[in-house]
């Protein structure tokens, strides 16, 4: 299954569709991403594993999300001020 996740992060272009966010908006297929990736990095660091699985999800929310959200979401949590559940 690595290879598979390794070959799929090698290949990656742009985000592909994702059923859960069916609409020409992608706000919430940013976030969601954006979370997945944190959370991921955080499940998988706490277990002692590997953590390139979680670039799918930064790849995704890089292609999707404008920087300066990115930016300011990365400031909220150093600062302890982000609104999502990591």
């Amino acid at each position: 299954m690595a290879e598979a996740v390794s070959d799929k992060i090698k290949n990656y272009k742009t985000a592909p569709f994702d059923a859960r966010f069916p609409n020409t908006n992608q706000t919430r297929n940013c976030f969601q991403n954006y979370l997945d990736f944190h959370r991921c990095n955080k499940a998988l660091s706490a277990k002692g594993q590997e953590v390139s699985p979680c670039e799918w999800y930064q790849k995704v929310y890089k292609s999707l999300c404008p920087m300066s959200w990115v930016s300011k979401w990365d400031d909220q949590i150093e600062n302890g001020s982000f609104p999502g559940k990591i």
